[in-house]
């Protein structure tokens, strides 16, 4: 079989097909057409199956990426669905919205003149066959053990851990302060990139296995983590990070300037059939305006080409460093140009224009200056730069921070660390609370969904290991039979 790769010398790399940009501007269906078969195999069989797969390596899940690409060139999609899915809860999620330029196929070993294996459309195309075809089944496990786990917050960690915790045989609920499940999976990113039915369908096999969901339940409003620590033996905290960073200036409070999650939310509300004051009153509905997004990561990707679909009538991306320092995907940038997005590389936003209501940005052009302490170029302004850019609808993406979690959990107990997010022992993924473990973004600060799989993973696999010791420090010491 060895003969079956090694083929990037013979076959050029070839991406999924993208559907024309005019049609694609229209509606929000996802942008990439599925390979067939045969293009899944010849791309596959372009693995080079190096000795140090850094493909592997940079994967924060440490996927087995040269194993399911091989198994796929031999048209075994059944064992590479088990090897894929033996390390990813999600594989099919990832396939989709990671950042494979700057992960796995960013570092693929295969000359720059070869181009990369595309990895995460294998990787999608293996999980939908497996789905398509029966072979992805509920996480049931060989037996349960009578005990419950709870977790905080229903995104993607949190799902992963409980598809694990449910493998071992706990019990496992999952508290949601919102409507659906699924997190920034089904309210942060937009369908055009995850479909949301591909979410839906992970909450379906979850229930299957018994993973019970209380949503529209908050935690410190509707019960008391006190009363979550009675109810199981450990609980999870895996709630993210959303509160929006602000951006100072003159006019910064303006009707009109928004909150990237506001927008990107009342977006995918509205597409999924739901009644939206904010988009019915046309605070959010970018249709007809001037849009001007102010940032450079995911988040601000996600908004400028949201815009595009509502309408927009012009819709550009403010960021102060130059492209090659931005820290979003590359991919999602020529995505965001082929439907129209106007990027401002090296530019900052300094006022905000207008009397009752936003009609403008006032900017300054940067220069990238000496590197800081990091190694990352600091920014200064170019002096005397300034222009305008119009705007009736600013949407600020700058990124996220916790918020004051002791007190969204009101358990002051909660320790955090200088940057708010929760303090817990890295090596055990607990708190300061016995029992209370927590993980993802709430930890992390602000990443990316295949990091949030790994921490509850890893979480999942801590919690498991404390309540057995937990278990065998209180269970009764056997007493020697009376001779």
């Amino acid at each position: 079989m060895a003969n079956r790769m090694l083929q990037f010398v013979n076959l050029p790399q070839q991406t999924p097909q993208k559907r024309d940009a005019t049609a694609r501007r229209a509606d929000f269906s996802e942008i990439y057409t599925d390979f067939d078969s045969s293009q899944a195999r010849q791309q596959a069989s372009r693995c080079s199956q190096c000795g140090v797969p850094f493909c592997q390596a940079h994967c924060p899940l440490h996927n087995n990426i040269p194993d399911w690409l091989k198994l796929t060139a031999e048209g075994r999609l059944e064992e590479a669905y088990e090897v894929s899915s033996a390390t990813n809860n999600f594989p099919e999620i990832c396939g989709r919205i990671c950042p494979q330029d700057r992960l796995c196929e960013g570092n693929c070993v295969i000359e720059k003149g070869f181009e990369s294996v595309t990895i995460g459309a294998v990787e999608r195309f293996i999980t939908d066959t497996a789905f398509a075809r029966g072979w992805v089944r509920p996480p049931a496990p060989l037996a349960e053990n009578g005990l419950s786990v709870g977790i905080v917050g229903a995104g993607p960690g949190g799902l992963a851990a409980a598809g694990q915790l449910r493998r071992q045989g706990y019990a496992v609920h999952v508290y949601d302060r919102y409507d659906r499940v699924g997190g920034l999976m089904i309210y942060g990113i937009p369908s055009f990139k995850l479909d949301k039915q591909i979410v839906q369908r992970r909450q379906l096999l979850l229930e299957q296995a018994g993973v019970v969901f209380h949503l529209n339940t908050e935690i410190g409003r509707d019960v008391t983590l006190d009363a979550l620590r009675d109810r199981h033996v450990a609980v999870l905290l895996a709630t993210g990070v959303y509160r929006a960073r602000e951006i100072g200036g003159p006019g910064a409070g303006l009707p009109g300037i928004v909150k990237a999650l506001d927008f990107l939310t009342a977006s995918n509300r509205k597409v999924l059939g739901d009644t939206v004051a904010g988009f019915e009153s046309g605070e959010l509905d970018a249709a007809g305006r001037d849009v001007v997004v102010i940032g450079g990561g995911d988040t601000a990707m996600d908004c400028v080409r949201t815009a595009v679909r509502q309408g927009a009538r012009a819709v550009r991306c403010l960021y102060r460093r130059d492209r090659a320092n931005m820290p979003g995907s590359m991919r999602e940038v020529k995505n965001a140009e082929e439907e129209g997005v106007e990027f401002l590389w090296l530019s900052a936003p300094e006022a905000f224009l207008g009397d009752a209501a936003v009609t403008g940005v006032r900017a300054v052009r940067m220069h990238l200056g000496l590197p800081d302490s990091s190694g990352r170029q600091s920014v200064e302004p170019v002096e005397g730069s300034h222009f305008t850019v119009p705007g009736t609808l600013v949407i600020k993406a700058l990124g996220f921070d916790p918020e004051d979690l002791p007190a969204a959990f009101a358990e002051p107990a909660l320790a955090v660390t200088r940057w708010g997010t929760l303090k817990v022992d890295h090596r055990t993924f607990m708190t300061g609370l016995p029992g209370v473990f927590a993980a993802g973004d709430i930890v992390r600060g602000a990443s990316l969904v295949v990091w949030a799989i790994r921490d509850g993973r890893d979480a999942a696999a801590q919690m498991h290991a404390w309540i057995g010791q937990v278990a065998e420090q209180t269970a009764p010491v056997p007493q020697m039979a009376a001779e």
